[in-house]
């Protein structure tokens, strides 16, 4: 069983982004495990384990334009069915 349900992706452009202030804002603000934020002070990757994706949605879209938004259902594909 899985701890945490959504693999949860997307592209944040804006300017002044920090990876080190949005891995901490998420460290201490969001459940989940396999972070991944990177890129520069224009794009930033997000790759994120959570059972609360909207949430990381509404955080990222505060920094700037979200854009190639992806969420998959790990449970769904752990079945054998489209994530």
């Amino acid at each position: 069983m899985l701890e945490y349900r959504y693999d949860t992706q997307l592209l944040i452009e804006g300017k002044n982004l920090d990876e080190e202030n949005i891995n901490d804002y998420f460290t201490k603000n969001f459940q989940g495990d396999c972070l991944l934020a990177v890129g520069d002070e224009n794009l930033i990757k997000i790759h994120y384990h959570t059972n609360t994706p909207w949430k990381v949605l509404e955080y990222c879209s505060s920094l700037g334009e979200i854009f190639d938004i992806v969420i998959e259902d790990m449970a769904r594909q752990e079945r054998g069915l489209k994530g």
